[in-house]
């Protein structure tokens, strides 16, 4: 019989908080692209192809708008994140009474 060493199964790591906002906002300004697309095809399809394409137009822009709060988000929460102070000795505790 031949027995090879197990093989170690290495499990990629969850994207972090940034990283996942920012893989969401790109998400949705594609998304938001597509709409746009499609909302400009339906344009002289018949009399209902125009209020359809008013109302994905407008999911576009909210799809647009929402993917700019997720990379305002991911910044701020990027710049919260790096640390304050590159050196130096910690500060005392005040004492609590």
């Amino acid at each position: 019989m031949n027995h090879r060493p197990a093989t170690p199964r290495v499990r990629p790591r969850p994207p972090g908080p940034v990283e996942a906002l920012r893989a969401h906002s790109a998400a949705l300004r594609s998304h938001a692209e597509r709409l746009r697309s499609v909302a400009a095809d339906l344009g002289g399809r018949g009399p209902h192809a125009d209020p359809l394409g008013v109302e994905v137009a407008a999911l576009a822009d909210r799809c647009a708008v929402a993917a700019g709060g997720l990379t305002l988000a991911a910044a701020q929460l990027a710049a919260r994140r790096r640390p304050r102070r590159t050196a130096g000795p910690a500060l005392p505790r005040a004492k609590s009474y």
